[in-house]
């Protein structure tokens, strides 16, 4: 595609600095076309006017012309002495008007257009030395006695006075450009530099928080590995003492049946130190109940060795059988203080879990609950144990009626190591069961509580994949 602005430049490219340059072969090659115009009219109309004298200079400098406008575009070293040429061109063009014209055809208007020329064609102190040269040939034309001259000497000093104002504020209308140009340069450079450093500094800024985000990411890490270890830590607390409350009652709950073994076969011993004899029948049935018995213990032992497994597993499970699994552990504590636990069930409601996480929730809420009927000593005290179940989750609620919670202590109820029970709390359970709920789970335990009593809803998926 054609451009404009190359055309005009000789098809080089210049820097911002190379802006007066630029503007000097623009205008050398606009004056070499309007230049080469000029002369072709000017062949055309001798040769109809029958003025052959002047054909072959036109012609000439016809030929020069596209040479510079050629050569232009081969070469950037030949530029000056070109400008030179077409300046000296120019100048004996506008000399030739004024020696050769009349005042009344007005050509020597022509000469104030000048000054615009060597502007742009010649450097500022070239351009004085050319203007001398003018002014200096104005001067002396009426004087000489070469060439026949139709202006007075007035009329050429006044000429030379006008061309003197023009040139001067040419000259200062060009500077002021050119302080102009300079100012604009200046800015932009002083933009660039600005935008060059500002981009270092973003560069600077973003390694600096690339290097904080990875340092961060780094902090973080090792933060949340140290609430990992701590949440083993208190896990393991939590269980350990879960524990050894539960050793005491599985030692509690294993008495009876111990008494019971004891004395069926004192009962055996008696009669046969006694003398008395004992049919088939009355062994078989002390075999029998201390065989039952020894099957409870049994099952006593792998519920506390199922609980205690380290391998987390996802079983299905029915919800109600995994609730009389962890009643089963505290049931020597419901029995010694005549506390009435019942779970109500309406339909089976079967899940994926970790049984032994949720029986161990389920577990500490029952406890806790145990303990605040210790502490009230309610008449008919009860824990109802009943679930609700959606498309999606499942709700097991823990009712009782152990007088609830007060404010103060219902605020820091999930708080590690916070515990109502002086010594004999470790303050980990009701916090360990919130984190098994909400990381294990993600699921949540709700808290309701009044003056009767409270309400512990957990609240967890049916299925976890």
């Amino acid at each position: 595609m054609f451009k404009l602005d190359g055309f005009f430049t000789s098809g080089w490219t210049f820097n911002e600095v190379e802006c007066d340059l630029k503007n000097r072969y623009q205008m050398v090659n606009i004056a070499i076309l309007l230049s080469a115009g000029g002369l072709i009219y000017g062949i055309i109309g001798n040769y109809i006017r029958d003025i052959q004298g002047f054909i072959p200079i036109e012609t000439a400098l016809l030929f020069m012309n596209f040479i510079m406008f050629f050569a232009l575009r081969k070469t950037r070293q030949f530029f000056e002495i070109f400008a030179i040429i077409i300046t000296l061109q120019y100048t004996f063009l506008f000399l030739f008007l004024i020696y050769n014209g009349e005042p009344n055809d007005l050509k020597h208007l022509w000469i104030f257009t000048y000054p615009i020329i060597l502007l742009y064609f010649q450097k500022t102190i070239h351009a004085i030395y050319w203007l001398a040269f003018v002014f200096f040939m104005l001067i002396i034309a009426p004087l000489q006695n070469f060439v026949e001259i139709n202006y007075t000497m007035y009329q050429m000093t006044y000429i030379s006075f006008v061309l003197i104002i023009i040139s001067v504020i040419i000259y200062f209308y060009q500077r002021k450009i050119d302080e102009a140009r300079t100012i604009i340069l200046e800015q932009r450079n002083m933009l660039r530099n600005f935008n060059q450093e500002l981009e270092k500094q973003i560069k600077d800024k973003t390694t600096e928080l690339i290097k904080l985000n990875e340092s961060l990411e780094l902090k973080v890490e090792q933060k949340l590995e140290e609430l990992r270890s701590k949440d083993q830590i208190l896990q393991a607390q939590s269980k350990q003492a879960v524990m050894g409350e539960m050793i005491s009652m599985i030692a509690h709950q294993w008495r009876q049946p111990l008494s019971t073994i004891t004395l069926q076969i004192a009962d055996l011993q008696l009669k046969q130190l006694l003398g008395k004899e004992r049919d088939c029948e009355d062994i078989d049935r002390a075999l029998n109940n201390i065989s039952d018995t020894i099957i409870y213990l049994s099952d006593t032992i792998d519920d506390f060795q199922t609980y205690f497994r380290p391998n987390r597993e996802v079983v299905e499970i029915e919800i109600h059988e995994l609730l009389q699994k962890a009643l089963n552990f505290v049931k020597s504590r419901l029995s010694d203080n005549k506390i009435k636990i019942t779970i109500n069930k309406e339909a089976d409601i079967y899940i994926k879990t970790y049984v032994n996480e949720l029986v161990q929730v389920v577990l500490n809420i029952l406890n806790n609950a145990i303990d605040a009927h210790n502490d009230v000593r309610v008449q008919n005290p009860f824990i109802v144990l009943h679930t609700k179940a959606s498309e999606e989750k499942v709700f097991v609620i823990i009712e009782d009626n152990a007088g609830g919670i007060t404010d103060e202590n219902f605020s820091h109820l999930f708080e590690p190591y916070f515990s109502t029970k002086d010594k004999n709390g470790t303050g980990l359970g009701l916090y360990m069961s919130q984190m098994i709920i909400q990381k294990q789970f993600g699921g949540e335990i709700d808290v309701e509580t009044s003056k009767k009593g409270s309400v512990f809803i957990i609240k967890i998926p049916k299925n976890i994949t």
